[in-house]
């Protein structure tokens, strides 16, 4: 075989063997799928900005080892479905309370009514609290799911209603308000209300009917499903951190070589601190939207958001009592929020 037909068959193994090794490397690349709630809209769900930013810092960081398949709207099913696929197939799921609480209750205990005045001290005692430590720690060792992220879902929750304006918690006698859970059910009767769970798709026409006069959401929910059309009142009262979690099949996260771990890891930090920045921005913007739809913004004084308080917060923790929660998981929360004269 002369030279040139030698080096022209080089060429083309040379070629062939790259073309095979580039699609091995394609194959090489693991897609991972991301399930949450809500829509794909960046201007009315701040889960999903989350979600876009974290599959682009996902693919740079890991050099496009690791690919993101997005499932927004609970495509791959709802709350408890998507926490048992995570449970046992290599998943990233970012679930609500209503997906943690059936494996972990011990998440309401991070929902005590009250407990932070602003997102600093709310994130502090995400990122840096010994409640949380020891509750990422019993999620994994309980469900084998690895606790990556604690992620906003927009600002504080606040009360509406179409009766009247509510400023302290004797406003609440006489008023029926729909309930996420039977923890919210607690909250109402502490002031006087009553509360009936009703599921977030069915808000909207049970605050039209009247079946319900009230619900409690932060300004990005109220949005997201238009209340403002049946609800005339807002009252900022900081009532609780409006947040959501992702989670991870932790198998699947320990199977990763360390290097695509640690870029995976530092992804999840970086989208988490841009949707912080993200939300606590949008937060103003959203109330003065609301205001510009005919709705009264209510911000009640000091002196009621210590009444809202020192009766919100007792009748909550006596709930979390009654749901069999140690009281272990409520001392350190307090004592991490800084709340310890509360403790008993």
């Amino acid at each position: 075989m002369s030279f040139s037909r030698r080096f022209s068959t080089a060429v083309r193994t040379a070629c062939l063997l790259g073309a095979i090794s580039l699609v091995g490397a394609a194959q090489a690349a693991t897609t991972v799928n991301l399930s949450y709630n809500g829509a794909p809209d960046p201007e009315k769900n701040a889960v999903h900005v989350f979600a876009t930013n974290l599959k682009e810092l996902v693919a740079e960081k890991t050099g496009g080892e690791l690919e993101l398949r997005l499932y927004p709207n609970s495509q791959l099913g709802e709350e408890q479905a998507r926490m048992e696929q995570t449970m046992s197939s290599p998943n990233l799921n970012i679930a609500s309370f209503a997906g943690i609480s059936p494996v972990m209750p011990e998440i309401f205990v991070s929902a005590i009514p009250f407990l932070f005045e602003d997102f600093e001290a709310a994130r502090t005692f995400f990122d840096e609290g010994d409640y949380w430590q020891a509750f990422d720690e019993t999620l994994r060792e309980r469900t084998g799911i690895e606790m990556l992220a604690v992620v906003e879902e927009g600002g504080f929750l606040a009360f509406t209603n179409d009766e009247k304006p509510i400023q302290a918690p004797e406003d609440f006698q006489g008023l029926r308000f729909r309930a996420m859970d039977p923890s919210q059910v607690a909250l109402y009767e502490a002031f006087g209300a009553s509360g009936t769970p009703i599921p977030w798709t069915e808000v909207y026409m049970a605050l039209r009917t009247g079946v319900a006069d009230g619900q409690m959401n932060p300004p990005m929910y109220i949005i997201m499903g238009s209340l403002y059309e049946v609800q005339k009142y807002l009252t900022l009262a900081n009532i609780q951190y409006s947040d959501q979690f992702l989670v991870g099949n932790g198998a699947m996260i320990d199977g990763w070589d360390e290097q695509t771990r640690q870029a995976f890891l530092e992804a999840v930090d970086e989208a988490n601190a841009m949707a912080r920045e993200h939300n606590e921005a949008k937060v103003d913007e959203r109330i003065a939207y609301l205001e510009e739809q005919g709705m009264q913004v209510i911000e009640p004084s000091e002196e009621n958001l210590n009444a809202f308080r020192e009766q919100g917060q007792p009748a909550y923790l006596e709930w979390l009592k009654k749901q069999d929660i140690e009281q272990r998981w409520i001392d350190m929360a307090l004592e991490d929020a800084g709340m310890t004269q509360l403790a008993q």
